[in-house]
């Protein structure tokens, strides 16, 4: 009997030193999750029971769990490794089979699609619909687009505007006061902004605010130098919006003469300027001609509800406006909800997907299939989907890369103690055989 309580121990020790041998071998594996022997005592036992008097058969091992603690979280600079400061796992998708894993170490195939280091296994997420939204519930293979940007023409211009109040009226009824854009006396202020039509080529739209009265502006809008209907401003005079400011300051209506004119003459009154008539051109050598886009087919609305009329500086804030050129694709980034970021050289950034982790109720559960990856089984439960920074799933952090969680000092003393008990273990199958040896002398 003492035989096989030997022959156990040193299985059992065995077992042990192969569990630390292989944490120790994976110290430098990216995503590795450590793992420990447990061992449980055996008992021979009759129909009734063991018995109050029984020693014992040794011992067996009951399993090799693995630990799935936090590994270190380490910078590497590629945007595309990524490390979880959670519990989620990346989904990966092999032709339908799906594996889990924390090695973050990604790249992309010749098509674009994000897979992991071999190539084999292609990255799971949530795409995007035409308008950048992220559609959320139905896992995709993650794909990296290196298409251009289609340009978009501008629709909206909004800025925050202060004139004067102090500003010197200019009489409008004097002939060498009529408004000129050639001519910075025949005007207060002007400004500049660029804005884009169908095709991604940029125009310069320039605003000039001329003071009428003691709480009357005019504002004068135009496009490269032209009317918007693309008309020479000194041959087809340009059309005056009226702001109208109340005894504070405020801005209480923005009145724009209908065009073409009626009779009687009827304006527009709305706290936005309204562009409709717009064709984009071009002047070469002072002639003007079309350049085959268009403007937005909504018009261009030039948002003038934050207009003040305050005793300080003439100025205006630094304008936004939706247009865009055509763009490509000029670097990749990533943040801590998974969302994949393309920045364009137009400055524009779009979203192209998102990762997806996944969790279980039962980590210990998983099936260990070789590559820092498990599969799903019965006993781990069915995996959860969702996107990072929900829950317990933890958080997306790109250029990094999570190490290993072997603690290799515990595991050199773990490798001390196995050794000990593997000795140990021999000394007890070498005393029995002592004793045995004694016995036979003894007949």
């Amino acid at each position: 009997m003492s035989f096989n309580i030997g022959l156990s121990g040193l299985f059992a020790a065995n077992k042990q030193l192969d569990v630390t041998g292989n944490n120790i071998a994976n110290v430098a594996t990216t995503g590795f999750k450590s793992s420990r022997a447990e061992f449980e005592d055996v008992y021979s036992a009759t129909r009734l029971g063991t018995g109050s008097k029984t020693v014992g058969n040794g011992v067996r091992l009951a399993n090799v769990s693995q630990q799935f603690t936090q590994g270190d979280v380490s910078n590497t600079g590629n945007v595309l490794d990524m490390g979880i400061q959670g519990n989620g796992f990346f989904v990966l998708n092999n032709n339908g089979s799906l594996t889990y894993t924390r090695a973050g170490t990604f790249k992309t195939d010749k098509d674009g699609y994000v897979t992991n280091s071999d190539g084999t296994a292609r990255l799971q997420g949530y795409g995007v619909d035409s308008s950048g939204k992220i559609v959320n519930g139905v896992l995709t293979d993650l794909r990296i687009d290196t298409s251009n940007l289609a340009p978009k023409s501008t629709s909206n211009v909004s800025s925050t505007i202060n004139l004067n109040s102090t500003s010197p009226v200019i009489d409008q009824t004097v002939a060498a006061n009529k408004f000129d854009p050639s001519k910075t006396e025949t005007f207060t202020k002007s400004f500049s902004t660029p804005i884009f039509d169908t095709q991604g080529n940029q125009h310069t739209m320039d605003q000039y605010m001329v003071k009428t009265g003691a709480n009357t502006w005019d504002t004068y809008t135009l496009i490269d130098g032209r009317n918007p209907d693309g008309s020479d401003p000194k041959v087809t005079a340009p059309i005056a919006s009226t702001m109208s400011f109340d005894s504070t300051g405020k801005l209480t209506s923005v009145s724009t003469p209908v065009t073409p004119p009626t009779t009687p003459p009827t304006s527009v009154i709305s706290s936005d300027l309204k562009i409709t008539n717009w064709t984009p051109g071009s002047v070469t050598n002072g002639v003007w001609t079309a350049n085959g886009a268009a403007a937005d087919p909504a018009g261009l609305t030039i948002a003038m509800a934050n207009t003040t009329q305050f005793n300080a500086d003439t100025a205006r804030s630094i304008p936004s406006q939706n247009g865009y050129a055509t763009g490509q694709i000029t670097n990749l980034t990533i943040d801590g909800s998974g969302v994949l970021l393309a920045n364009f050289s137009n400055n524009q950034t779009k979203p192209i997907g998102q990762i997806s982790l996944a969790s279980f109720t039962n980590e210990q559960g998983l099936q260990p299939v070789g590559g820092s990856s498990w599969k799903e089984t019965y006993t781990s439960g069915i995996p959860g989907y969702d996107a990072p920074q929900t829950g317990t799933l933890g958080s997306i952090v790109s250029n990094s890369l999570e190490e290993s969680n072997v603690n290799l000092t515990n595991e050199l003393v773990d490798l001390i103690k196995g050794q000990s008990n593997y000795q140990a273990n021999a000394k007890t199958i070498s005393t029995e055989s002592t004793i045995m040896q004694t016995i036979i002398q003894m007949a």
